[in-house]
Parts: C-alpha cells; sequence; structure tokens
C-alpha cells in the first residue's frame, strides 16, 4: 500500500471545534495506512497548524467563495509542492465548490468522497421535508421565511418559543416575538436567505455520524447521546446509545438517498417519536468519538475512495463515556510567521 498524502480541513480546534484534528487522529490511528496529513487553514492562528504530532504541515487557504479558481489553484500549488492524493472537508461551506469541482481534482490526482450536489441539497433545513416524506422521522413544525413580516406569521402560527435558524450554520431559541426578530437580522447579516422558524420539541439530543458508499449502504455508524453542551452547542460530554428508531432511520437515508460520504443525522427522541433536526454534510467535530469505540470512519472513506480493502462494518458497544478537554500548547513563533508570510509551516 502506497503512502498517501491527505488534506483535512476543519482544524480550528477551539471552542468551537472544526472536525479536522478528530478526522486527522482517525487517519493516523489507521496502522495500515500510511498517510501524511496536509492542514488547510484559513486562519493562521488554527491551533491544528500548531499540532505537529497530527498535522505534518499546513497550508493557508483562500475562502472558497465565487468560482473557485483561486481555491483550485491553491490545491494544485498544494499537490505539486507536497503531492496530495486526497481532501477530506470538514467545513460545510468548502463542500459545494468541493462538489462542483471533483472532476478537475480527480484529473489532478486528487480524490474526493462526498454527496453530490442534489444530496447535498437536501441537508438544507428547508429541505429536510423531502427526507421525511421518504424515511420514518418527523419534523417539528417548520416555516421558512425570507421577511420580517413572513417571520412574524410564522412566530404567531407555530407558538412561543420558537428556534430561529440559518439555512446553513447557527440557531437561536426565542421566547419573544422581539427576541425572534432580532436573531432573524443577526443570522441574515451573517448567513443570508432563507431564515427558518420551527417548534421548539424536547426529548434527549440523540446524534448518529454515519459513513455512505454511495450505493445505498452503510460503511459504518455510531450513535450518541449529548450529555453536557457548550454556550455554542458543542457536544462537551456524551455517551454511546443505540436507539434502534434512530439507527432504523439512519439506515432508510443511506438506501433511499444513497449517500455518498460522511454525515451526522442530529435528531430528538420523545417516547416513539423521532425528530429530524439538522443532517450535516460532513464529519461533525466528536467524530472521533466513533473511532474511539472502534468505528474509524475517516480511514474507512479513504480506503473506499482508493479501492482498498475495507472490512465488514464494525459494531460499538452502548455506554462509552466521550468527555472534551482543552490543553495548552506551548511553541515559538516560527510557524506563526511562515503561516502569515508564507501561506504555509515549514
Amino acid at each position: 500500500m502506497k503512502p498517501l498524502t491527505i488534506g483535512v480541513s476543519g482544524i480550528n480546534a477551539i471552542d468551537n471545534p472544526g472536525p479536522g484534528i478528530g478526522v486527522a487522529r482517525s487517519l493516523k490511528e489507521d496502522a495500515e495506512l500510511e498517510v501524511t496529513i496536509v492542514g488547510l487553514a484559513y486562519d493562521a492562528m488554527d491551533p491544528g497548524i500548531y499540532m505537529d504530532w497530527v498535522v505534518d504541515k499546513s497550508f493557508i487557504m483562500p475562502y472558497p467563495s465565487g468560482s473557485g479558481d483561486a481555491f483550485i489553484e491553491r490545491l494544485l500549488y498544494i499537490k505539486e509542492k507536497v503531492g496530495l492524493d486526497c481532501v477530506i472537508p470538514n467545513l460545510d461551506a468548502e463542500i459545494p465548490l468541493y462538489i462542483k469541482c471533483a472532476r478537475t481534482l480527480a484529473e489532478h490526482g486528487i480524490r474526493t468522497f462526498l454527496p453530490g450536489m442534489e444530496q447535498f441539497k437536501l441537508r438544507g433545513k428547508d429541505h429536510l421535508g423531502e427526507i421525511e416524506a421518504k424515511i420514518a422521522v418527523s419534523l417539528p413544525r417548520t416555516k421558512v421565511v425570507s421577511s420580517v413580516e413572513a417571520l412574524m406569521e410564522a412566530v404567531e402560527e407555530i407558538g412561543l418559543p420558537v428556534m430561529v435558524k440559518g439555512s446553513f450554520y447557527k440557531a437561536y431559541r426565542s421566547f419573544t416575538t422581539a427576541e425572534a426578530v432580532s436573531h432573524y437580522h443577526t443570522l441574515v447579516a451573517e448567513w443570508g436567505y432563507p431564515i427558518i422558524v420551527q417548534e421548539v420539541v424536547t426529548g434527549d439530543e440523540l446524534n448518529v455520524v454515519g459513513l455512505g458508499d454511495g450505493e445505498g449502504h452503510s460503511l459504518g455508524l455510531v450513535g450518541i447521546k449529548k450529555l453536557s453542551i457548550t454556550a455554542l452547542g458543542k457536544i462537551w460530554t456524551g455517551v454511546t446509545v443505540k436507539n434502534e428508531k434512530m439507527l432504523g432511520a439512519v439506515d432508510e437515508f443511506i438506501r433511499e438517498f444513497k449517500w455518498r460520504g460522511p454525515f451526522e443525522m442530529e435528531c430528538i427522541v420523545n417516547g416513539d417519536r423521532l425528530y429530524l433536526i439538522e443532517i450535516n454534510p460532513r464529519f461533525p467535530a466528536w467524530s472521533y468519538f466513533a473511532t474511539g469505540v472502534g468505528v474509524n470512519l475517516p480511514s474507512r472513506l479513504v480506503r473506499r475512495a482508493f479501492g482498498l480493502p475495507v472490512a465488514p462494518v464494525p459494531d460499538y458497544q452502548a455506554g462509552k463515556l466521550f468527555v472534551r478537554y482543552t490543553y495548552e500548547l506551548v511553541t515559538d513563533m516560527t510557524t506563526f510567521q511562515n503561516a502569515i508570510t508564507r501561506g504555509e509551516t515549514p
């Protein structure tokens, strides 16, 4: 098996962590894969740049906007400089560009393992009804709005409190109409339209990380229950669970939509009701939890992308605990200076 150079984004291991460090750690822990991890960063202060026991070399990337020409040029530069066999994008904003340019990247020997654009659109909060129609999940009452007037009508129809959500990121619980309007303006300024107004449902917050092969089969999944979260809504402690209704819905999702690549399904379970809250088209920040309980999804993704042997889908035990922690790293300024002046680390 030849050595592989894998690009990993989302290495911002901060209070609102990206998935990249967990993905990189997982790849490093497959003893049969010889991998060099290239960090694809957007900020010279991303902690992953300095974690050289996980990320071997880092490059500062341009933001994935517009036609993406500068973005692709940067990836091709990295390919020429250090080699780049595969990229695992871990931020929602990047993924449409990677899907659009997948063929171009493949022509230059850079592989990805991602859903198609139609699949990607399904995960938008304003498209979840299409998923509800085909698999055994319920949606909280939801309205998609693009004006303050429509927002106020939605709040009145659904009833307070409501969740006010951006179409890609962030969600705020609103207890008054004035609070909902304020959150609406905040989300529009940051993420644009549309805005989603959703009924607040209660129950256990359960999430699943999974990997589909693009042909309707699962390459592995792990379910968890959130025990505590940060002020930004990120999991701090969690426990593995096996809720059959939720795991069955995930299998249906993979089979029905032939999902290709990683995803996270966020649910709330209340008795026999399974509410679908969100689907993220990437690995979540807690994905190393799955590796820690024996289901190394990043490794399985790379193996599938390169046609390498993939072992049968492994099982996992319920009742395993996940605890996130902070860690201080002391280094000199050389790496930071190179990231700022050269856009890459030595």
